[in-house]
């Protein structure tokens, strides 16, 4: 009686998961009964001695007669079999024929409900001899494998960084215009950069070693000292009174204390210039068109796509970090006369994430081979240009060197590993963001629960954690130790200078700080390196 009430109940619950047959009524117990009139047990029962008028039967009761299709596709009969309590029988195409979910759609019989949405579970057929779900497609050429490859997130700090460089670059050219009557130095000599002179980047933020220590040759020259160019000179002629600038003068912002020329302790003079600034701004300054465009360019293609995959923030650990790393190692080795501006040393640790990264995904490219080659050539033709003379290569260097430390660090662990350990130890499918979506199946997330984020580890899940945090306090001892030696003058590596340099025509000698004078005078000047001299493609 009950099972009669609820089909004929017009009161009934909707379930939205059931087919519905509120346009039907339901199959009479006697109406799909089809007597043959030939047949001698016409008219005879042919119920059940079982059954009683209390049994709630969907099937006829003669269950070896099955409707016609006809009948199937005019109504919805067919999504009215109840089979939860009788099962199915042989043939059965109703949805909800039996307790299991239908994961892909059957071969249907005539009568299957042309418009039925029942698909919710279907998958599409696995490959004939596979196992486990599809794997993705192999890699092309310059497809990213990290986890968030496929990100298609905008790269904030990629365009932060490049509006500010262009911006920058705009205000260089305006404050030559003014100082020296051209954006484009012209006089002594023209810049092939198509840039401004490397006065005026000095005095703009350039990385150049006097405006931030005291250094040799210059604190400890005997009085009466020298002069310097002036950001506004256009002569080499240190007679001309654009070239009797004082220290602090070229150095611009607000200023630095000016050498004593004290030839005893003239590098313990105190206060000393300290514009540790120089380190930073330098990032985003360019010594020329060229120059500019050439960065941009590599930042709004490759450093585009890193950004997408790792996330903003990681990239600008990481772009930051390296320019940083990079200009403090210059410091250290480079000749101290060199003006240093770009963003190569950046670059250069987006440079190494790539490396990163299709060693980590190496198994699922197609060529790796191929792409590795690609790689190290652009390495390794970068570096041979930062032995040109004039060009600082130990920021390219040490750009490279932090790029490929934090990128252990901050990169997902090598697809090969992750296999191996288990995808539970790891974080969610993207590393877009450090705190949101989803860290582990297994594992909470660490802001959450600290133990519970170590707890039950593998062995080899945490001897990963531990080369990752080797590489994160390697370079932070290193960065240490370099400013330390900046600041204290205790560069002792002699041969150092020949990663920047190739020992011919006096290549490694340019860059130092030359002091010249003439017989009529008693007038000294000191004469910089001109970086109009060299394609700077690199800063």
């Amino acid at each position: 009686m009950a099972a009669n009430e609820y089909y004929n109940s017009s009161s009934r619950p909707h379930n939205n998961y059931e087919p519905s047959i509120a346009s039907t009524n339901p199959p009479s117990y006697t109406s799909h009964l089809h007597q043959n009139p030939q047949d001698p047990r016409a008219g005879a029962s042919t119920g059940s001695p079982f059954e009683s008028v209390f049994d709630d039967h969907v099937y006829p009761t003669d269950s070896h007669t099955r409707p016609n299709a006809d009948s199937l596709n005019s109504s919805q009969q067919t999504f009215a079999y109840d089979t939860r309590y009788h099962g199915a029988e042989p043939g059965d195409v109703s949805p909800v024929g039996t307790d299991d979910i239908p994961l892909r759609q059957h071969n249907k019989t005539p009568g299957y409900a042309a418009d039925s949405t029942d698909h919710v579970y279907d998958v599409p057929e696995p490959e004939a001899g596979t196992r486990g779900p599809p794997k993705r497609g192999l890699l092309g050429f310059g497809e990213l494998g990290m986890l968030g490859g496929e990100k298609k997130k905008t790269p904030f700090m990629v365009y932060l960084f490049s509006l500010i460089q262009i911006g920058v670059f705009i205000g260089e050219l305006v404050k030559a215009a003014q100082l020296t009557g051209s954006p484009i130095q012209t006089q002594p000599s023209f810049n092939p950069m198509i840039g401004p002179s490397q006065q005026v980047l000095i005095n703009m933020g350039s990385r150049f070693v006097p405006c931030m220590k005291n250094v040799d040759g210059v604190q400890n020259y005997p009085a009466p000292g020298y002069g310097w160019p002036c950001p506004n000179t256009t002569s080499n002629d240190p007679n001309n009174d654009s070239n009797k600038c004082t220290l602090s003068e070229l150095c611009g912002f607000s200023g630095v204390p000016n050498p004593e020329w004290d030839s005893v302790n003239g590098l313990q003079q105190s206060p000393e210039p300290n514009q540790w600034f120089r380190f930073i701004i330098p990032i985003f300054m360019h010594a020329g068109i060229i120059h500019i465009g050439f960065n941009l360019l590599m930042q709004l293609t490759m450093g585009k796509e890193i950004e997408r995959s790792i996330g903003s923030l990681r990239f600008f650990l990481v772009y930051m970090s390296a320019g940083i790393f990079g200009f403090v190692m210059g410091g250290n080795y480079a000749a101290p006369g060199i003006s240093s501006t770009g963003a190569s040393g950046s670059l250069f640790g987006i440079i190494a994430i790539t490396l990163l990264d299709l060693l980590y995904s190496w198994s699922e490219r197609r060529s790796p081979g191929r792409e590795l080659a690609f790689i190290l050539v652009e390495i390794i033709v970068s570096f041979a240009l930062g032995l040109l003379p004039g060009l600082d290569n130990f920021s390219h260097i040490g750009g490279f060197i932090v790029g490929l430390c934090l990128g252990i660090c901050v990169l997902h662990s090598p697809n090969v590993l992750r296999r191996r350990i288990g995808e539970d130890h790891f974080g969610g499918p993207s590393y877009s963001s450090v705190g949101g979506g989803i860290t582990s199946v297994a594992f909470p997330a660490f802001y959450r629960n600290p133990v519970g984020f170590f707890k039950g580890r593998k062995p080899l899940w945490w001897v990963w954690w531990l080369v990752r945090a080797g590489c994160l306090v390697l370079v932070i001892a290193v960065f240490i130790v370099l400013l330390n030696n900046f600041y204290s003058n205790q560069n002792n590596c002699s041969w150092c200078k020949y990663l920047s340099c190739l020992p011919v025509n006096n290549w490694c000698d340019i860059g130092n700080l030359t002091i010249t004078s003439t017989s009529t005078t008693s007038k000294r000047s000191i004469e910089l390196f001109p970086l109009e001299q060299v394609a700077n493609l690199y800063g």
